[in-house]
């Protein structure tokens, strides 16, 4: 009997505009999409792993005119810091486009306009409003904040074109259902409450095109109308499909069938600021076009540095880059992951990305596996003992906590709750402290050793064993968190051809003594 196909999970993170280098906010979501990429990959379930950058924006072409150079130019290099992130910050990715450059884009955008097209779904009209170029959006006075873009802070300028119009209104209804039985996820709830309540305003029709004066000939044009550029959202909100082949030779690629119409999960990590445009522009265009909806659209907040959002625009920012230079991967990884609430902003400090770092991994995790693989060497040559005494008395929480622990994972990992998720995975580790504290096994080998105590060798080999057993399940559990940390715990506890663990040697030196990391990557 052949077994059951493992559900596919493909997972995306937004594609940001490159009219500068990145910054942390975005790897935090990196991260996050690589946490859950990971997570399923070890759960036997096929994953593909997308990001990539957003390329035709005016934002872009701004920032190329400020710089004095050409913009292609100035996309080129930007876009090139965001695909080296891969390395610094240990991500899995599978693919990552770049929408003014890869081949599968345009194609896709193109047939995405016609089938919405096709469907009576978009129309020219005259229009007049006020329009963020930070948002790339048009908003009424009543979206502004004392006349300001809430998102931004600055007053948007009064455009008259006339444009091509999408009938976002017609979608309204059948969004609401969509999201109210949970076909379209959205989480946390407070941001599913707050797209319903978008919803239940009504929805007005929103602009998808822009004349080639205003984009100054930067950008997809219309299909059939060549004075017209398409709008930066539409063309990229498509790069969940277009770098699936959709558009392509034959209309619908043979990756756009398995991971998009396919049976499966469709995973969007988004920012709260972007969350309009992939909970309602999004799965309305796709209703238009007649594919298949995202499955799950996952929120988080800000990163904030001094109680200002992170952002290339407002000059509040920090390179991932660099920081990863001067911590190491793992630090700032852990920071991300152990340090950002579910709901709510973070403020980042290098403070206490260092605190966080001295304390959990070099005085936590580091110590305890230095702890436990030095008194395998003590006690018993270096052979770990086998375990044939399971359940010792000082033993019976650390074995559950090991035991419990990939089911405590999973389920915060479903409810995208980051921080619960590494916090379970710490329980290992309090528990293996607590464990070392209340079996105390130098006694037990002093007594073996003084008083020939076959008991007390009994105990210090079941007590060894729980312990190396447990530094082992914090290897395989924090492989999604903590890859490369991982790989070296895991090869720390593992037997070397003779059957001996490696002598032992600290994992994480304290900041007092760590030299800047070299930063992989050009």
């Amino acid at each position: 009997m052949t077994a059951p196909q493992a559900s596919r999970f493909y997972v995306t993170t937004t594609i940001p505009y490159v009219n500068a280098r990145p910054h942390l906010g975005f790897a935090l979501e990196l991260v996050q999409a690589d946490v859950l990429a990971r997570h399923h990959r070890r759960r036997g379930e096929p994953v593909r792993f997308l990001s990539g950058t957003d390329d035709n924006s005016l934002k872009n072409v701004l920032a190329a005119e400020a710089e004095g150079i050409p913009v292609q130019d100035l996309v080129d290099r930007n876009a090139a810091a965001f695909a080296a992130l891969d390395a610094p910050l240990a991500l899995s990715l599978d693919d990552f486009i770049r929408t003014s450059r890869d081949p599968r884009h345009r194609a896709g955008v193109e047939r995405l306009w016609r089938r919405c097209a096709a469907a009576g779904d978009l129309y020219r009209e005259h229009y007049e409003g006020l329009y963020c170029v930070g948002c790339e959006q048009f908003y009424t006075p009543d979206d502004l904040v004392d006349g300001r873009c809430a998102e931004h802070g600055t007053e948007p300028q009064t455009v008259a074109e006339e444009n091509w119009f999408f009938r976002l209104s017609r979608y309204t209804d059948e969004l609401r259902a969509l999201i109210e039985d949970g076909r379209l996820r959205i989480e946390p709830a407070a941001r599913r409450n707050e797209v319903l309540a978008l919803l239940a305003r009504g929805l007005r029709d929103f602009s998808v095109s822009r004349s080639q004066t205003r984009a100054r000939g930067w950008g997809i044009p219309v299909p059939g109308d060549p004075g017209q550029v398409i709008y930066v959202w539409w063309d990229a909100l498509g790069n969940y499909v277009t770098s699936l082949g959709y558009g392509g030779e034959g209309q619908r690629g043979a990756a756009y069938e398995q991971w998009w119409a396919g049976d499966g999960r469709r995973v969007h990590l988004v920012g709260k600021g972007v969350l309009r445009f992939h909970a309602v522009y999004w799965p309305a265009m796709l209703l238009s076009a007649g594919l298949p909806l995202p499955t799950d659209i996952l929120v988080h907040d800000y990163l904030t540095v001094d109680g200002r959002k992170i952002s290339k625009s407002a000059g509040a920012t920090v390179d991932p880059k660099e920081l990863v230079g001067e911590h190491g991967t793992d630090a700032v990884r852990w920071w991300l992951l152990r340090e950002v609430p579910r709901v709510g902003d973070a403020d980042f400090t290098r403070e206490r990305l260092v605190a966080r770092a001295d304390a959990d991994l070099a005085g936590g995790l580091g110590n305890l596996v230095h702890r436990v693989v030095t008194m395998v060497h003590r006690f018993r040559d270096g052979l770990v003992p086998a375990a044939d005494r399971p359940g010792e008395p000082g033993t019976e929480a650390l074995l559950t906590a090991c035991q419990e622990t990939p089911d405590t994972v999973a389920a915060a990992l479903h409810d995208v709750d980051f921080r619960r998720a590494t916090a379970a995975v710490w329980r290992i580790v309090d528990e293996a402290n607590r464990c070392i504290d209340e079996t105390r096994p130098w006694e037990l080998a002093r007594a073996e050793r003084r008083h020939r105590n076959a008991f007390a060798g009994h105990r210090l080999d079941a007590v060894l064993a729980a312990l190396v057993h447990a530094c082992r399940a914090l290897a395989a559990e924090l492989e999604p968190f903590l890859p490369d940390a991982a790989a070296l715990i895991a090869r720390r506890c593992a037997p070397t051809p003779d059957g001996h663990l490696p002598p032992p040697a600290p994992l994480f030196p304290h900041s007092a003594h760590r030299q800047p990391a070299a930063t992989p990557g050009p």
